[in-house]
């Protein structure tokens, strides 16, 4: 398996909602507009192709010089375990520089996998939840 890592593309919305899909990441994807605005309006966008098929996204909000949030890392299901999560958060690293924190939420269901891949778990964050 040849994995093609991108940064100068934003695939499109049915490849995104079939990954979503696959990979288990909880988004929006009966609501396709809603997913065009999230990568309309997102800076860095990091993918995993096999081929022409879409295997792995990072999707991030940075000012590539103090903080990025890596807000969407997925994977489809039958690529994870594969290293791609961990090269997608390489990736981004290396594109938003040294000086610029990366920091995330995660899904209760990942909470162990972010440690492993170099994360460390605060406890100094605040939340308002969305209400839709």
């Amino acid at each position: 398996m040849e994995i093609v890592y991108r940064t100068d593309t934003i695939p499109a919305i049915d490849k995104i909602i079939d990954l979503y899909r696959s990979s288990g990441l909880n988004r929006p994807i009966e609501d396709n507009d809603r997913i065009a605005r999230m990568y309309a309006n997102s800076n860095l966008i990091v993918t995993a192709w096999d081929k022409e098929t879409l295997v792995g996204i990072s999707r991030s909000l940075t000012d590539f010089c103090f903080c990025c949030y890596l807000s969407d890392l997925a994977v489809k299901k039958e690529y994870q375990k594969h290293g791609l999560g961990k090269k997608l958060i390489d990736l981004t690293r290396e594109e938003i520089g040294a000086q610029t924190t990366l920091l995330l939420l995660s899904a209760p269901t990942a909470m162990g996998y972010y440690p492993k891949v170099g994360f460390q778990k605060i406890e100094n964050g605040f939340i308002i939840n969305r209400t839709k």
